[in-house]
Order: C-alpha cells, then structure tokens, then sequence
C-alpha cells in the first residue's frame, strides 16, 4: 500500500531528518499498520518507537553542561529519552536523571505514553514503568505506545490488545493493528482493513483496501484506487475520488489529484487548489508548501503568509517552525522573522518547552530562545 504522495524533501535535505515522525527502521517494531505506507508527520499512530539515532560518538561517562547525548527522543510526559553510548534512560526538563532503565539489556525505549514506554530486549518488547522497571515483561514479537489504556501488540503472530496490566482484552487475532482514537482502532485481517471498538467488536467491517486512523472523527478510506473519508460508523462521506488522502488536521484534509496537492474541509469541498507541488497537514493555522522549488507557508484560506525562501519547512509547534537554510537550520515565528538563527546541523520540533537539536554528530535540547539545556544528565552506571 504505497504512498506516492508522502511529503518528499528537496535533495539539499534528503539527509536531514526533521519534521517527521522520527522513526528508527531498524526496528521491526516500528513498522506501519500498512507495509510501504508513509506519512508525512509524525502521527503518531504509525510509529511505535520514534527518536533519531546519529552515527554513535565517544562521549565522557558524565555529561557536562550543555548536555550532549549520541542519541536523544522528543519530550513527552514530563521526560525524554536519551542514550550515552549503550546506556539508556530518561532525563527531565530540568536536565536531571529522571529515569534510569534498570535492565542494561535495553536497546531501545520509546516515549511514555499513559505512564508506561515500550522498550526492546533482543527481539522481544515489554513495557518499563516510571521508576525503569519492568511494568510489563519482555514476551511480545512487537509493541505499540498505548492510547485509550489499550496497546496493539504482536503475540505470536497475531496482534491483539493489552491493558496497563498486560492483560488481553483483545485477544491475538490481527493481521496488523493501530493504537486506538477515542474507541476506534484500525485493524488489518488477510489484506483488507477496518475498524474495532475497546471490546474488539467489529464497528467498520474489514472491506477497504487501505485505511487510516481516525482524525477528527474521518479517516481516509480506499475503494479500488481511489481515497475518500469515512466516518466513525464507515459511512463513506467524502467519496473517494482522489489520488492520495491524509488525515484531516485543524479542520482541512491535504489532498492529492494528479501529481498536485489542495485541501479540502469535511464536506469534501476543495477549499485550496491542487495546484501546490508539495504540502504539509496544517498545524497551528499554517501550512509548509513547496512552490518554486522552496518551502514557504500558506494560511487556511490559501493566501501565502510565508514566502517560500527556505530549503525546507516543518510544521509550527509550540509557536515556532525548524526550517532550513543555506544547509543549517533555526527556528522562525508565524510572522516569518528568526527566533533562532539557523545553526544547526538537524532540528526537530518544539515539545513540552524544549526542541531537539543537533550540533554536529551529538544531539542536545534547547529552549524557546535557543539556551541549551543543560543539567546533570546521568552518569554510566558500571
């Protein structure tokens, strides 16, 4: 179920990682619902653990300020995750320990999410709870943030979902399955797609091609080769005549018709033209468009409220945007002037206060206006 019309950068950052949700592919556990599927934001619902993992340095066993980790994961719940060469654990926003990973074998933890994060022990996910211990042990294939107090995971070679106990209440009997928004989540048996409610009674029957999590209430749904929106009860609101669909965001849906991209509200109406090469979801009343080979932005009516003059663009959270120029990147406000002059080597977005960043092979955080954190950090424990 490819998606040929997944946000493509140009080629001056086709190495750069930012903007999207940051997935390590190295991990079976972070594949999505749909084989060959992308997306162009970090939904979350697709990848299960989401940080950037730059070529590995030698740093010192304690961090020094500014804090500077080999590998660093947006905040969420209060902490972010951060490995120094083989150890991983959690810091606050204060740059203080907040979680150190009890079990040294763990490769790999994601987010928290409702309290408890995946985390990877060989080829087997279980999840950690707030003190680093095992909450939940190590025995599934593959493992899903958990959303609605439920979590998709793989037993054997079904998925099924668990509870914050690591209790089924859905027993294994999935192809693929997402996490669930509200008392939806998408479900996959043999090669069609539908829907479940938090008891695992079938809501949507599994008659689409392809389909995505719900958002705002539609999800994007393909009949033969073309992609309209359902609702939560499947009815097929918006018919499907386009060539590429993503979820609704902000009250518009980015479309595709040909190679061009618009938008359209709920009622299926184009309220912006398909005629943008590129285009990202809007977020916080903007959206990033490519137009004439560089990303500017363009408000919900279609006005272009940003000219576009940079290399690339990603979404506004928190009241900025990271965009890219001349090679480096810094963070600009909705007005279009420098709140952080371009510095960078990579960047992501604002989260809980605090932004990744990348100063050449090391990755760190900054605030608002552009202070790194600094702080304690952890040390290697023997």
């Amino acid at each position: 179920m490819a998606r040929s019309q997944t946000r493509a950068r140009p080629s001056r950052a086709a190495g750069a990682l930012i903007g999207i949700s940051l997935s390590l592919s190295t991990l079976a556990a972070c594949s999505s619902l749909r084989e060959g599927a992308t997306r162009a934001q970090p939904s979350a619902a697709t990848a299960m653990l989401e940080f950037i993992n730059p070529q590995p340095i030698a740093l010192a066993s304690t961090m020094t300020s500014p804090l500077l980790f080999d590998t660093v994961s947006d905040f969420a719940e209060g902490v972010a995750m951060v490995r120094l060469k083989e150890r991983v654990a959690y810091i606050d926003r204060e740059g203080q320990l907040s979680v150190q990973v009890a079990d040294q074998n763990v490769t790999v933890a994601a987010d928290y999410a409702q309290g408890l994060a995946a985390a990877q022990v060989g080829a087997y996910f279980g999840y950690l709870d707030r003190q680093g211990n095992w909450a939940i042990e190590v025995q599934f294939h593959k493992a899903k943030s958990f959303s609605e107090g439920l979590a998709a995971v793989q037993g054997g070679t079904k998925y099924g979902f668990i509870n914050l106990m690591g209790e089924w209440v859905i027993e294994p009997q999935f192809d693929l399955a997402e996490g669930f928004v509200g008392d939806r989540a998408l479900v996959k048996l043999a090669d069609s797609y539908g829907y479940v409610d938090t008891t695992g009674r079938s809501v949507v029957p599994t008659t689409f091609k392809d389909a995505w999590s719900f958002a705002q209430s539609l999800a994007v749904a393909k009949v033969d080769r073309l992609y309209g929106y359902i609702d939560l009860n499947g009815n097929m609101v918006v018919d499907p005549r386009y060539d590429g669909a993503f979820s609704f965001s902000e009250g518009l849906a980015r479309v595709r018709i040909g190679a061009n991209f618009g938008f359209i509200n709920p009622k299926g109406t184009l309220v912006i033209e398909a005629n943008l090469p590129f285009a990202s979801d809007f977020s916080e009343g903007l959206a990033a468009v490519l137009m004439d080979g560089k990303w500017g932005y363009m408000n919900a009516v279609g006005q272009v409220a940003i000219a576009p003059q940079f290399d690339y663009a990603a979404d506004f959270s928190e009241g900025l945007a990271a965009v890219q120029t001349d090679g480096r990147y810094g963070y600009i406000t909705p007005a279009g002037d420098w709140a952080i002059e371009p510095q960078y080597a990579n960047a992501g977005k604002f989260v809980e206060r605090l932004a990744r960043v990348q100063l050449d092979n090391r990755w760190g955080f900054i605030d608002t206006e552009g202070n790194l954190l600094s702080g304690d950090g952890f040390k290697l424990v023997d």
